[in-house]
């Protein structure tokens, strides 16, 4: 079993990924458009993220506008709205888990099985990690490919969502690999010990009755 150090350090890495996917979740900013006219007074950003459009002024007005319909958004757009919110949920309840079978709480008290739930809890968070790196690289990925066509008017650059998905992703694997090496049961067991005495004491027994 992994120890009380190295969990805590796993919990600590979780907490992370979930306010980076909560972040990547909530504001607009995997795609930005700079526009700067003659005078700098003019200077516009256009931001996009998962559920609406906002526009910044160099006044620092901002205004922002859902998008109007599901249906009528690409594909990698729906595909990443619904593995970020898979992604926080799978991380919440892995981080719940693996409170519950660690070796600094007292909420299960058999330690055959604290092993099992860290485990499980480990698995979790390295699917999370993995739901949360896919949708910003296919938002990344499909970004740089329209910046380098010519056909494409507006040329979007990658926005911070992207950088704290990839970060939080990381985070989520690496504590999700972490719980993983470590949850090991301990080696031996009761019932062996309990059978080698056993036999232990039948030796004097047999011996007994021979004479």
């Amino acid at each position: 079993m992994g120890s009380a150090g190295v969990q805590i350090v796993c919990v600590a890495l979780g907490v992370l990924g979930l306010i980076g996917g909560i972040v990547c979740c909530a504001i607009p900013r995997w795609k930005v458009l700079s526009f700067t006219g003659q005078n700098i007074v003019t200077a516009q950003e256009t931001e996009e993220g998962l559920w609406m459009t906002c526009v910044v002024q160099s006044t620092g007005q901002q205004q922002c506008k859902s998008y109007e319909s599901l249906l009528v958004l690409p594909s990698d757009l729906q595909a990443s709205r619904a593995m970020t919110i898979i992604s926080c949920m799978v991380t919440s309840l892995a981080i719940l888990i693996l409170f519950a079978g660690a070796d600094f709480t007292t909420c299960v008290e058999n330690e055959d099985i604290k092993p099992k739930i860290s485990l499980v809890a480990g698995i979790a968070l390295l699917v999370s990690g993995l739901l949360l790196i896919i949708p910003v690289s296919w938002s990344a990925h499909n970004t740089i490919r329209n910046f380098y066509n010519p056909l494409v008017a507006q040329k979007m650059e990658l926005g911070t969502c992207i950088f704290i998905g990839w970060a939080a992703g990381v985070l989520l694997i690496l504590a999700g690999g972490l719980l993983m090496c470590f949850s090991r049961a301990k080696s031996g067991s009761s019932g062996g010990t309990a059978k080698y005495y056993g036999n232990s004491a039948s030796a004097p027994a047999a011996n007994k009755n021979y004479v």
